[in-house]
Formats: structure tokens, C-alpha cells, sequence
């Protein structure tokens, strides 16, 4: 037999291929160690879609949720139409674009100063932008409302010593936005960093030697190596974030709000609070909710297919 029979034989030789009921039962110690997050985003994410439909209803709990009458989009109409529409659309924008491009660069510098420092005083300083992070929200309001008191508040104390009278912060709608934002960069920014120190460390060791041997300096190692290395992350980074324009977290915001600065506090996620939670208008919340979620949805896919055009770096 020569080399060109033996190549045909061997090409006629079939692997025999496992039935999948065959090959689950092969991997099954593979398919257990999934289990559990499988069936947490079956319960709590693909779960709770079954409920959508209550957004087309005008739905009563003592009717239930098959036998509540159908509307169509009458809810979504009504939300369209109501007088505070655009007032949430703006201020839930507001918030939004705001943190993002305050808040969205100051991660990416403090990890780049943090690879540039020493171990001693690199883990000392990530210890105390970490520590943050951990406070709670009641919390963190509780002291940004001591913070900022009007009659004990440092922040005031200051202003009176340096001969300036008394601020009510909380109270005057200018200033909601940027305690807002600012408090949330302080808590999140050295969180917000690993992600970034995660990505430098996939820098070429080697490369940052060639770039010393040719007299860059520590800028110009920044500048040239270390930034693009971690581009792509951040416009993955920067993706995620614009697929949540349209979703500020109501906690801080409802624990902020009071009646002076409702103007400008007033975003979706509290609106749906109130109106679902506390008027029990729960088909109406529902429709907003669903709102929200296409806006995300719709903001992820144009940022999405814009980031693979400009730069060749998308989730998908």
C-alpha cells in the first residue's frame, strides 16, 4: 500500500461522534459547576419578562394578571403625553451624560497612577480609594447631608470662616447635580479602576524596557504603551455605560430628593417608585419600566455598531 492509498484510508475513517444526551452525561461535573448561575438568570432575569405584559393591561391584583383587561399601549400613551415627561427624559439624561463624562475619565487616570507607584504606596493608596466602595447608600447620604448642613455641615463652616454666609445645599436645585455626581465618583473611582489595572498588567514588560533603552520617558511610556493597551477596555468600558443612559439607580436620588430640588431629582427610576410602589399603578410603572429598557437597549446597539466602525473594538 503507498502514502497516497494510506491518506485515502485514513480520510475514509470516521470518529464516531457522541449523541448529546452522550455528551452531557460526559461533562456533567462541567454542566453542575453552571447550575446554580444558570438557574439564578433563568429565575431573576428571563423570569420576571413574563410580567411585560402587564404593561398592556389595565392590570388589578384581584383580577389577576390573565383576566385584567387589555389596553393596547394606553399606559405608554399616557406616559408619552403627561406634563412631566420631558422634564424626566432631561434631568434623567442630565444625571447621566453628566457622570459619564466627569466621572468616566478619572478611573482610567487613577489606574494609570497607580501602576506608575511603588508597591508599599501603591497598596496603601488603593486601600484608601477602595474603601468607599463598601459604604452603603443610606450611609453615604447621611454624611453628604451632615457634610453639607446648613447650621453644622463643614462645608459651611468653611464658607462662614472665610467670611461667606451659610449654603443650603440640599435645597438649591444647582447644586443636586453635583453633589450627585461628585459623591458617586468618589465612592466608585477606585473600584471603577481595577478593571483598568486588571488590563496594564498584560503590558509587555519588554516593551516598556525597548521604550527606556530609547529614552522615552515615563509620559511617553503612558502615552505610547500603556494607553493603547488598554483602549480597547475602555471602550467596552465606555459601551456598558451608555447602555445605562437612561437608568440612574433611585436610591441615592430618592434619598436626596426633598421638595426644594424636585425639579431636577425627579428621574425615571423614581417615577416608576412612586407611581408603581406607592399609587400602586403598577401596569403604568410596568410600561415605563419597559420604556427605559428599550431606550438602553437602543443606546447599546448605535454606541455598539459606532465603536466597531471607529475602532474595530465592540462587545459583539
Amino acid at each position: 500500500m503507498n502514502k497516497t492509498e494510506a491518506c485515502k484510508k485514513n480520510k475514509e475513517v470516521k470518529v464516531p461522534t457522541l449523541s448529546l444526551r452522550a455528551r452531557i452525561w460526559k461533562y456533567r461535573h462541567y454542566y453542575l459547576l453552571i447550575l446554580p448561575a444558570l438557574l439564578y438568570v433563568l429565575i431573576f432575569n428571563y423570569g420576571p419578562l413574563y410580567g411585560l405584559q402587564i404593561a398592556f393591561k389595565n392590570y388589578k391584583v384581584s383580577l389577576g394578571m390573565w383576566n385584567s383587561r387589555f389596553v393596547g399601549f394606553r399606559n405608554f400613551i399616557d406616559f408619552f403625553n403627561g406634563y412631566n415627561f420631558w422634564i424626566l427624559i432631561k434631568n434623567t439624561l442630565g444625571l447621566s451624560l453628566y457622570e459619564i463624562v466627569i466621572g468616566f475619565p478619572i478611573p482610567i487616570f487613577a489606574a494609570l497612577v497607580l501602576n506608575e507607584m511603588g508597591t508599599k504606596s501603591k497598596r496603601v493608596l488603593q486601600t484608601v480609594l477602595y474603601a468607599p466602595h463598601f459604604i452603603s447608600t443610606v450611609v453615604l447620604v447621611g454624611i453628604i447631608n451632615v457634610m453639607f448642613s446648613p447650621s453644622m455641615g463643614v462645608v459651611n463652616t468653611v464658607i462662614e470662616a472665610l467670611g461667606g454666609e451659610s449654603i443650603y445645599f440640599m435645597g438649591k436645585p444647582e447644586y443636586f447635580r453635583h453633589i450627585y455626581a461628585w459623591s458617586g465618583i468618589w465612592q466608585e473611582m477606585g473600584w471603577s479602576a481595577i478593571i483598568y489595572l486588571a488590563a496594564l498588567s498584560s503590558v509587555d514588560p519588554a516593551h516598556l524596557e525597548a521604550a527606556e533603552i530609547d529614552g522615552a520617558t515615563r509620559l511617553q511610556k503612558i502615552r505610547y504603551i500603556n494607553i493603547p493597551t488598554i483602549l480597547p477596555t475602555i471602550i467596552i468600558t465606555l459601551i456598558l455605560k451608555f447602555g445605562r443612559i437612561v437608568t440612574v439607580g433611585y436610591e441615592k436620588v430618592y434619598l436626596l430628593q426633598n421638595e426644594l430640588n424636585l425639579d431636577v431629582s425627579e428621574v425615571i427610576s423614581t417615577y416608576v417608585y412612586k407611581r408603581g410602589i406607592v399609587d400602586s399603578s403598577y401596569s403604568f410603572s410596568t410600561a415605563v419600566g419597559l420604556f427605559n429598557n428599550v431606550v438602553n437597549v437602543t443606546m447599546l446597539l448605535i454606541v455598539n455598531k459606532i465603536a466597531k466602525k471607529v475602532s474595530d473594538t465592540s462587545l459583539f
